[in-house]
Order: C-alpha cells, then sequence, then structure tokens
C-alpha cells in the first residue's frame, strides 16, 4: 500500500507523461489487461485514456482495470487514470 507523499510523487510524474492507452466501446478486453500489464512490467507507472465511448462509468472503468492488472490506482483526472505497479527491480524510486 502507498503513502499519500508516495502517491503525490507519483502523481507528479505522470503528470508529463502521455496516455499510451485507450479504453473505447468494447470497455476492458482481455487484450488491453494484457498489454497494459506488460506496459507495468516495463514501466512500473502507466496513463491511460478513456475514450468518451467507453461504456460505464470512469472511475469504476479505472478501478476495474486495476483490480484486472494488479496494479494501483494512483488518480483519476477528467478521463484520464495513472496505473502504477512496483516491479520485482524498481526502476522509479518511491520517496
Amino acid at each position: 500500500m502507498l503513502t499519500t507523499k508516495q502517491k503525490a510523487y507519483l502523481r507528479s510524474l505522470a503528470q508529463t507523461e502521455r496516455p499510451i492507452f485507450q479504453v473505447g466501446k468494447d470497455s476492458i478486453s482481455e487484450n488491453l489487461v494484457k498489454t497494459v500489464s506488460d506496459a507495468l512490467r516495463a514501466r512500473e507507472l502507466v496513463k491511460v485514456s478513456i475514450l468518451k465511448n467507453a461504456p460505464g462509468d470512469v472511475k469504476e472503468i479505472a478501478f476495474d482495470l486495476a483490480m484486472l492488472t494488479k496494479s494501483e490506482l494512483i488518480q483519476v483526472i477528467g478521463r484520464q487514470c495513472v496505473l502504477y505497479k512496483r516491479a520485482k527491480e524498481p526502476k522509479i524510486l518511491l520517496p
């Protein structure tokens, strides 16, 4: 579990990142979960954009994606969410 200070640090890192995945009308597919999981393994911090045609609530979709990828939901802003999953050999050093 991350502290509020650690989450604030991760939010600051994510601020300059661009979303690398989009959740669209198909919502959360197995393929999306696999590719997001792979990206989390490689990068630890991933920003996802949830398109307007995605069925359901933005926060619910973000929470479900975090659960399915076994990552931590750092924040939801507008239609974007930030996910974090610590790697076996962390690249991001948390405060």
